[in-house]
């Protein structure tokens, strides 16, 4: 069994009133968490009822909130908690939770779906006010080498990596090779890894995209993917987007929004002050899985190119640096000029800015980049971080307090 963070959390959730309402990607473990969380309900002596949109069994109970509330007296009685599975099957299914909560009856909702544009939109401003949301990705990296290293190190991981370099190096390359799917990285198999991550791309493909979103042309969709995987880390040109796939514009912005909203990529937009010599509209694009990012490059488990391995990596760190901010008031964006300069992120904190370089190598000495320096130079930042491989250091540049930190050491750095 992978142990799940958000399983503490969802745990405590459950003595509050408001639905509980867990997204995320498909397979990534969402119907693993409820069944978790329904054994805790079970072992404190609660009833609970469990019912699965994905199963047509299920589904009669849901042609009416009546008909489902006989259904929870007839297996629950009056009160308990109650586990729906794959929520965003329910047509208006934000509207059809919110009647049945606005009864205030005495049970304990417990609500999941993978990420549609139905479950996004149409259920988070129906249920406004009335369920908290938590998201749950692929295995982050700390629930990779936690289960990797069968939880031995679990309360000490710093003292692993840094005394276990080697150990820690090669599962960075696994973790940026095959990602995060539970799935996947409960395969020992590489050949198994294969059909599994192939599997999980066309069930992404076929539910999300096709049958949900009413994506028809699929090989154009690929084609996009393709081109995504192969650009992680550098701006997207909407209009050379366009003419290379033979599709509007219109066309590929809706795609992108499509791939968002179902967790499968993440957009970074421009930070500028001066317009002039910074201003552009081009986005850059993150994979929420590595491996799934692989797969549609086709090359899941096979060696990192080399060309390939620094903008893996900048992948590797958004997701880190987005978990660290998502309760701040604080956003994510890159950094470049007319003259090319460039900063791979840049925390906004409103009244000052954190630059971040990301850098693939084993640094022994401080070492900046022309362009972060540029950025110092130019924005003056109270601090800056350079996340790196090698050991820790720190160096003064231009009055700005720069720290040069192993990448494990972000984990536990506040930004």
């Amino acid at each position: 069994m992978i142990k799940r963070d958000l399983l503490a959390e969802l745990i405590e959730h459950l003595n509050k009133k408001e639905i509980s309402l867990i997204v995320g990607p498909r397979q990534a473990g969402k119907t693993t968490l409820m069944n978790l969380l329904r054994e805790v309900v079970t072992k404190k002596g609660k009833q609970s009822l469990y019912l699965n949109l994905d199963i047509e069994a299920d589904k009669q109970y849901f042609i009416s909130q009546e008909q489902l509330l006989r259904k929870i007296r007839l297996e629950i009685g009056d009160t308990g908690y109650l586990f729906i599975d794959e929520i965003q099957r329910k047509e208006n299914a934000g509207l059809f939770l919110k009647g049945l909560f606005d009864m205030n009856l005495p049970y304990k909702w417990i609500v999941s779906g993978s990420g549609s544009v139905e479950l996004k939109e149409k259920i988070h401003e129906s249920l406004a006010g009335r369920k908290r949301l938590f998201t749950l990705s692929t295995l982050s990296w700390t629930e990779f080498v936690n289960y990797k290293t069968k939880y031995r190190y679990e309360d000490n991981l710093v003292e692993f990596y840094s005394l276990e370099a080697e150990k820690t190096q090669a599962l960075l390359e696994e973790y940026m090779s095959f990602g995060g799917y539970p799935r996947v990285v409960l395969e020992n198999r590489v050949e198994e890894k294969r059909k599994i991550i192939a599997e999980l791309y066309q069930s992404y493909l076929v539910k999300d995209i096709v049958e949900l979103l009413g994506v028809q042309k699929t090989s154009s969709f690929t084609s996009l993917v393709r081109i995504l995987a192969s650009q992680i880390g550098k701006m997207v040109n909407i209009n050379e987007l366009s003419d290379t796939l033979g599709i509007h514009k219109t066309t590929i912005n809706q795609y992108l929004w499509y791939m968002e909203q179902t967790f499968y990529i993440h957009k970074v937009t421009p930070f500028f002050r001066n317009i002039r010599k910074e201003i552009t509209k081009a986005p850059v694009y993150y994979f929420s899985d590595l491996g799934m990012r692989n797969y549609a490059l086709g090359l899941f488990g096979a060696p990192i190119p080399l060309s390939d391995v620094g903008f893996l990596f900048q992948n590797f760190v958004y997701p880190i640096l987005e978990k660290k901010t998502e309760n701040y008031s604080q956003s994510i964006y890159y950094w470049r000029t007319t003259n090319k300069a460039e900063v791979d992120f840049v925390i906004d904190k409103v009244t000052d800015t954190l630059p971040i370089e990301v850098k693939y190598q084993h640094l022994n000495k401080p070492s900046l980049s022309r362009s972060f320096k540029s950025f110092l130079s130019t924005y003056q930042p109270k601090r800056a971080l350079v996340i790196h491989l090698g050991k820790e250091m720190h160096v003064v540049e231009n009055k700005t307090e720069v720290d040069l930190i192993p990448f494990y050491q972000l984990l536990y750095y506040p930004v």
